[in-house]
């Protein structure tokens, strides 16, 4: 939560293009802000000239809280968001800045939550980068089902994840008429993968 436990990265105001939101995998398996997906995430966002947060989800390092199976964590999500906005938007005349959504397995599925609330309050982000995200049955007995997402949202997935198969993600992106961008021979956490994960997120941006 804001002021608790968050890492900000910011470039000099003339540059920043907008904000970026990055979500952490499943608290209770060891997902944390520091996690080297997120990190790989933040990292190529704040490169792309977007003032990059990555924080933790309630309960997780100094956070406050207890994990709440998405529900608060969209809440700490919008929290994080509100106090951003604060900091880093230009004045009320000129509207808010352009936000990216992005994140990783089960902060992928809370993203499309975030999403679905900012789009019905009349503030929709600007795109969704979901990695590996949470859908359908997964590793350890759970169940997920994110909401819908847009057109233009990026979808990316190893074709060897075994936490969230690769069918899970192709399952929920059929009915939205969204592509699924595959990386072979990567696992769930991208190992040995993540310089390809980074050339994906530059590349959609700068087109």
């Amino acid at each position: 939560m804001p002021g608790r436990s968050e890492t900000v990265f910011v470039d000099g105001p003339d540059s920043v293009r907008g904000l970026a939101l990055v979500a952490h995998p499943h608290p209770l398996f060891g997902g944390t802000h520091s996690n080297k997906v997120v990190y790989t995430l933040a990292h190529a966002l704040r490169d792309l000239d977007y003032v990059a947060l990555r924080p933790n989800f309630r309960g997780v390092g100094q956070s406050a809280g207890v994990h709440d199976n998405g529900e608060g964590e969209t809440d700490d999500l919008l929290a994080v968001l509100d106090y951003a906005r604060t900091c880093w938007d230009p004045p009320a005349s000129s509207g808010a800045s352009p936000l990216v959504l992005a994140g990783f397995s089960f902060g992928a599925y809370v993203q499309t939550r975030v999403a679905k609330r900012l789009a019905d309050l009349g503030r929709p982000a600007r795109r969704l980068i979901l990695v590996g995200i949470a859908t359908g049955f997964v590793e350890g007995t759970r169940r997920y089902q994110p909401e819908a997402v847009v057109a233009g949202s990026l979808l990316i997935h190893g074709d060897r994840d075994t936490t969230v198969p690769l069918a899970n993600a192709l399952a929920f992106a059929e009915p939205l008429d969204l592509p699924v961008i595959v990386i072979p021979g990567a696992d769930h956490f991208l190992n040995g993968r993540l310089h390809i994960l980074r050339d994906i997120v530059l590349g959609s941006e700068r087109r």
